[in-house]
């Protein structure tokens, strides 16, 4: 008897599951306790987009034509192209048939609607790319092609990485979405209940069910799915965690939730589960760990219990088992290549660190559990893990979801990745300090480093000392150029309407950026409008940071709150003009317009230097290096050749070394004793070894081998040569 149901309700992504359950599936597996997991978002969407789901909804449809639009009119009126090609292509983006995209992108085999409006930018967006991604791009269009029918003609709550979001989104009461759930259920409820009740009426039954609800898109399913249990398995007790009610149900007070559910959990789920199946077990929860419930008709939160959370070391490997891994369907949205890799490929999620080890960024949701509390897993156990994730899902790409993952971490998981030999691929969440090195950036790319995002967020040294975000505009700019540099694709998260923010600083934050993108220092980038949360240091001082809340009372969710800035600039009007300037760079153009042009109304000119980043790149200084730090020979090991050199009637014997890297051969040469000690200690200091050497240890075998002035010798030019290639300071 498999005693836990774990379920991600509808929607979050199409291309991979989000990793909650089976985090929390690997965690069980430690303690023997039986559970399975499902995701029904892509359940759904699979029942959905099939030749027999859309026969049901243009058969649902059939009845009502005359109130459509042209574009619902023109789908419906193609049906049959629709039911004849949507199943070969599902079965194209998961992988499984990709002769198609040659058909696809030949014309005239998908049917097309509104959405293919969009390919007069196709070459442009695509020129660069494979017919495989413009045939994935195709694809998607006819997808939401179909998802526009749905909307407009069977429920207007669809969405592929959403449902019903406007019913968890800031919603402080419970009202709306309690009356909404006393309405019969949606087409689409129908077809997530069908599914759900399957899962329930197989013969060994869980006791408890938990919804892991990472957004407020998935809110509302989750309430329709418990809703339905308690109806129909009433002996089944449920509960609800994740992402969503560990930042928004904090000051929960709405007893009628638990009409829906038994227990909701806060924060690290592992051990307010286990606690629950005990309580379960003897009827009663006794002892238990961050849980709302209800006690004589009020919202009651406990957290009896004197056991601590269990270190991330205890948690075990994250457990796919049970999810459709070969049935996730990848699609390319936009011409946004950080987005793609959202989108595309299917990625094992893994944590290096839990919270944040910078914890201050004064917009974040620093005060909560999942930010505040750090605590890194060791590089080891992390590839034990990888390795494991590998054997399991047959699948070596790999997304770590931290909030910014630590460098000395990353160098630390890099290494042991390029110790064991391991061949995957990787990105990541990073916070732009200097640490990120040239060298530490040209390891991570060898281990697999793909790509990484971080936050620019508003491009001002002002607003970033105000933001407490630890970095500077200059320091971000020669971050990401040595990101760029050693081929990982850097994506920025920017941000607009902080706190206090001038029109001029809003003008100059873009004209930084588009100095970046004209650089070639960042590749990608996205503008988020500040949103102001109850748990980070805005929301909780706004007097501190020049705003005037609009405060209501909540006895549900709680995380955005309305505001009104003292400056009262309306950072609305700015969104179109800083969306669209960046679309164009990031495809390489229109660097030369004035920022003027991308706005319909007057703006200031900016006060930012044309070469300001371009300066920020200059001053370097690679003479000084620390005794401790580490030195690593990433490269193979040399051949050496011996000759004799003579000048002036005296002759001494010198070694030429030739080395072989993945691109090109190159030679060095020293006086042979120097030769000697270069070929040993590349061999005591190569990344597959062990022990590492830092700066200090080598010096000092260089010394005690009877050689002098290591200091001119390690910046001598074939010194020099080697570290432009594979010998790396860390």
């Amino acid at each position: 008897m498999y005693s836990t149901l774990l379920i991600t309700p509808p929607f979050t992504q199409l291309n991979t599951p989000y990793p909650a359950t089976a985090y929390l599936k690997g965690f069980l597996n430690t303690k023997s306790i039986s559970s399975f997991q499902m995701d029904l978002g892509i359940e759904v969407i699979l029942e959905l987009f099939s030749k027999a789901g859309l026969t049901n909804v243009f058969d649902f449809v059939a009845g009502d034509v005359t109130e459509m639009s042209q574009n619902s009119e023109r789908i419906f009126a193609l049906k049959t192209e629709y039911l004849k090609t949507i199943d070969a292509v599902i079965e194209f983006l998961q992988g499984k048939n990709p002769t198609l995209a040659r058909q696809m992108c030949s014309g005239n085999f998908l049917p097309e609607a509104s959405r293919f409006s969009q390919l007069d930018d196709m070459d442009w967006a695509f020129g660069s790319m494979g017919m495989q991604d413009k045939a994935k791009h195709l694809a998607t269009l006819y997808l939401e092609d179909l998802s526009d029918f749905i909307v407009e003609c069977i429920d207007e709550n669809f969405g592929f990485s959403r449902y019903a979001e406007r019913l968890g989104r800031s919603a402080n009461s419970f009202d709306e979405l309690y009356d909404y759930l006393q309405t019969e259920p949606t087409y689409i409820d129908h077809i997530t209940l069908r599914l759900l009740d399957l899962q329930l009426q197989k013969e060994d039954k869980p006791q408890l069910v938990c919804f892991s609800v990472p957004f407020p898109g998935n809110l509302y399913s989750a309430f329709r799915c418990a809703q339905f249990i308690k109806e129909n398995y009433p002996e089944i007790k449920v509960s609800m965690g994740g992402g969503f009610p560990n930042t928004e149900l904090r000051d929960l007070k709405d007893a009628r939730v638990f009409e829906f559910f038994d227990f909701i959990t806060l924060d690290d789920g592992e051990l307010p589960i286990e606690l629950l199946l005990n309580a379960i077990e003897v009827a009663e929860p006794v002892e238990v760990r961050r849980t709302f419930l209800l006690e004589n008709g009020e919202v009651v939160y406990k957290n009896t219990t004197t056991r601590h959370d269990y270190k991330q070391s205890e948690v075990g490997t994250p457990d796919y088992t049970g999810l459709l891994l070969d049935k996730y369907i990848s699609v390319i949205e936009i011409a946004n290549p950080m987005h793609s890799l959202w989108s595309d490929g299917r990625w094992n999620k893994l944590t290096m660190a839990h919270g944040c080890y910078w914890g201050k960024c004064t917009f974040c949701d620093i005060s909560l559990d999942y930010i505040k509390v750090y605590e890194p897993i060791h590089a080891k156990t992390l590839v034990d893990r990888m390795e494991e994730l590998i054997e399991q899902t047959g699948e070596n790409g790999f997304h770590f979801v931290d909030e910014a993952a630590p460098p000395a971490l990353m160098r630390e998981v890099a290494l042991e990745i390029l110790r064991r030999n391991l061949t995957v691929t990787w990105w990541t969440n990073i916070r732009f300090e200097k640490s990120f090195t040239a060298d530490l950036c040209v390891l991570l790319k060898a281990s697999g480093c793909i790509a990484v995002s971080g936050g620019l967020e508003v491009a001002s040294d002002r607003l970033l000392e105000l933001i407490k975000k630890g970095v500077t505009v200059e320091q971000v700019a020669k971050v990401t150029r040595n990101f760029t540099e050693s081929g990982i694709m850097v994506h920025a998260y920017l941000m607009y309407g902080y706190p206090t923010q001038t029109i001029q600083e809003t003008i100059d934050s873009l004209e930084m950026v588009r100095q970046m993108f004209e650089l070639g220092i960042l590749q990608s980038g996205f503008w988020h409008q500040f949103a102001m949360t109850a748990h980070s240091p805005v929301g909780m001082n706004p007097e501190e940071f020049g705003v005037t809340p609009q405060l209501n009372e909540i006895s549900f969710a709680n995380n955005d709150i309305q505001f009104k800035d003292k400056t009262g600039i309306n950072h609305d009007k700015f969104s179109f003009g800083l969306k669209k300037s960046l679309f164009n760079y990031m495809h390489g153009i229109c660097f030369d317009y004035p920022l003027q042009d991308w706005f319909d109304f007057k703006i200031p000119n900016t006060k930012i230097n044309p070469d300001f980043i371009y300066d920020c790149l200059q001053e370097e200084n690679h003479l000084q290096i620390k005794p401790n730090a580490k030195i690593v020979w990433i490269g193979g090991n040399p051949s050496a050749e011996l000759f004799t050199k003579s000048k002036k009637g005296n002759s001494w014997e010198m070694m030429k070394l030739t080395f072989h890297d993945k691109r090109e051969s190159f030679d060095i040469t020293v006086e042979k004793d120097k030769g000697e000690w270069l070929k040993g200690i590349l061999d005591k200091i190569a990344v597959t070894k062990e022990k590492r050497n830092n700066f200090q240890e080598i010096k000092t075998d260089f010394e005690n081998n009877g050689l002098d002035d290591f200091e001119l010798f390690w910046f001598s030019k074939p010194m020099q040569t080697l570290k432009e290639s594979n010998l790396l300071v860390l």
